[in-house]
């Protein structure tokens, strides 16, 4: 769907999901604090709506849809922007995203934790992205990025990937032009084959798909050889002061966790079940996909991965001009090991 479209349909969906029935818990006689334990048991009648379109599928697919003891209400929303916009509208409780959206909202004045993180094993061999290259653009390296236009979406991760890839390379962005576009679809594919910029991020099929269409004509990708691995799922943090929904986020964490793991062990189901029916994609496509995405990793133990969560707030505050902030403070460490648990307990 176009950004356009988006403008039309998503005001309408938000409206859908703030009129449908609340949690059941809003009568609840305390706020949770950050500090409580977390609660055991959800009451009946808590409603949780999520925004983590490819868990319902996997969910679906591993017959584990139906097993919550709450109900859901799903939203098709992905990717920050429309995750914060939907936070804003009190419409929704959880969002599936990279990075980048918990920094950019604490910036902005939402205040949301992260309660689940993935990464991929191997992470450097197995990235999100590589850097794709014009026809006719000669970069084999990152040093010769310098003098070059390169697509940049400020708040989303390609965006801190280029300034992660100039660091690495001892550029800054007066030594390049960053060009402001948008990251959906195929956007930077064809900016890329229409040379409006010469070096964009491009990620999954279209990586495929880019080298396909324009690899004769000379178009290359460059590997920048650093992390662009997590994944998370946050929730506005008033959404956690709801003891009922902050049990059943836990809940919910623990089967994503589930899902995580029966999609790397199930691929052909998964290729055929979301890629092709799902996604629209031939089976070729969804199994690069699944190729390159690796083995996945959900550690128990979310120190190091804040300590690199850390590197990426520095780097964005004095790229961007935004306030130092501690990465720490986006994650709620009472569901660190949620999600290796309940892998452990399955197993």
């Amino acid at each position: 769907m176009s950004p356009r479209s988006l403008r039309y349909v998503l005001p309408a969906l938000l409206l859908a999901l703030s009129s449908a029935c609340g949690s059941g818990s809003e009568t609840a006689a305390a706020q949770l604090k950050p500090t409580d334990p977390l609660p055991t048991t959800v009451p009946q009648g808590t409603v949780l709506r999520v925004g983590d379109p490819s868990t319902k599928v996997a969910l679906t697919l591993s017959g584990q849809i139906d097993s919550f003891s709450f109900k859901i209400e799903w939203a098709n929303l992905s990717g920050g922007p429309q995750t914060s916009e939907a936070f804003r509208a009190k419409a929704l409780d959880v969002g599936a995203v990279a990075e980048i959206p918990p920094i950019h909202a604490a910036w902005t004045g939402l205040p949301t934790k992260i309660v689940a993180s993935r990464y991929r094993k191997d992470a450097l061999n197995h990235p999100t992205y590589v850097l794709g290259v014009a026809p006719g653009t000669a970069v084999t390296t990152l040093q010769e990025l310098r003098g070059k236009k390169i697509a940049f979406s400020p708040g989303q991760a390609q965006g801190a990937l280029i300034l992660k890839v100039l660091k690495k390379a001892g550029l800054t962005k007066d030594d390049v032009t960053l060009i402001e576009l948008p990251s959906t679809g195929d956007v930077y594919a064809k900016a890329l084959a229409s040379k409006q910029v010469e070096v964009a991020p491009i990620g999954g099929v279209q990586i495929k798909r880019y080298l396909a269409q324009f690899g004769k004509d000379g178009a290359t990708t460059v590997n920048h050889g650093l992390r662009d691995d997590p994944g998370h799922l946050y929730v506005p943090t008033e959404v956690l002061q709801d003891p009922a929904k902050a049990a059943a986020v836990k809940e919910y964490v623990a089967a994503w966790a589930r899902a995580v793991k029966w999609v790397h062990e199930h691929p052909k189901e998964w290729i055929d079940g979301y890629y092709v029916k799902d996604q629209g994609l031939t089976p070729e496509d969804g199994q690069y996909l699944v190729d390159a995405a690796g083995e996945p990793e959900l550690p128990a133990d979310w120190s190091e991965a804040i300590t690199r969560h850390q590197e990426t707030v520095d780097l964005l505050a004095a790229e961007l001009g935004n306030k130092p902030l501690k990465a720490a403070d986006l994650y709620d460490l009472r569901y660190q090991t949620v999600g290796a648990d309940a892998i452990k307990a399955g197993a």
